[in-house]
């Protein structure tokens, strides 16, 4: 596996080495003592996937504390854009983001760390996505930022007409409305 710094270096990409032939492909999706080397230890206890089509956005998303959660994240079939949002108030990198394509394609994984928010869109007709997550789902705990805070501007690539939101998402504050719990 390639573990692939960003802007952001907490927030990691995961290149797997995929081994292809005729009969189609083999590759390691999760190796823990590769990903302990090379991003620390992470105990994940709950495994997650969602089914969506084109125009779907999920996000942003993140759980407050004590139910803070890390993902790993990866596009199993179809083709996403996926973001991970800094929202520690006192980062250096507060409100910034790392933009990733990931695809059945590239076999990509991306690595999101506590003190994230995180979203994807479906660019292709229909996306299978996975989760791996270290802390377990709270609902009372669950909170998000809108899509489309100006602060943010982030590039979604696709319209605004062509985005499918929860009535959940739809009602997501900015950032700067947010009571940060990372602070």
């Amino acid at each position: 596996m390639n573990f692939i710094k960003t802007a952001i270096p907490e927030v990691v990409i995961i290149e797997p080495k995929v081994f292809g032939d005729y009969r189609g492909y083999f590759f390691e999706s999760y190796n823990q003592k590769e990903f302990e080397e090379n991003i620390g230890k992470i105990n994940f206890v709950q495994d997650n996937e969602s089914k969506s089509s084109f125009g779907v956005l999920r996000g942003l998303h993140f759980q407050k504390p004590p139910y803070t959660q890390a993902k790993l994240v990866r596009c199993i079939k179809g083709k996403v854009l996926d973001v991970a949002v800094d929202i520690r108030k006192k980062s250096p990198t507060y409100g910034k983001y790392v933009v990733v394509e990931l695809s059945e394609e590239n076999k990509r994984q991306l690595f999101v760390p506590r003190g994230f928010a995180h979203g994807f869109v479906v660019v292709s007709d229909e996306a299978i996505f996975s989760y791996k997550v270290d802390n377990r789902y709270a609902p009372e705990y669950d909170a998000g930022i809108a899509w489309n805070d100006s602060m943010l501007n982030i590039d979604w690539t696709i319209s605004e007409s062509e985005v499918r939101l929860s009535e959940k998402d739809q009602k997501l504050p900015m950032l700067e409305e947010l009571e940060n719990p990372f602070i």
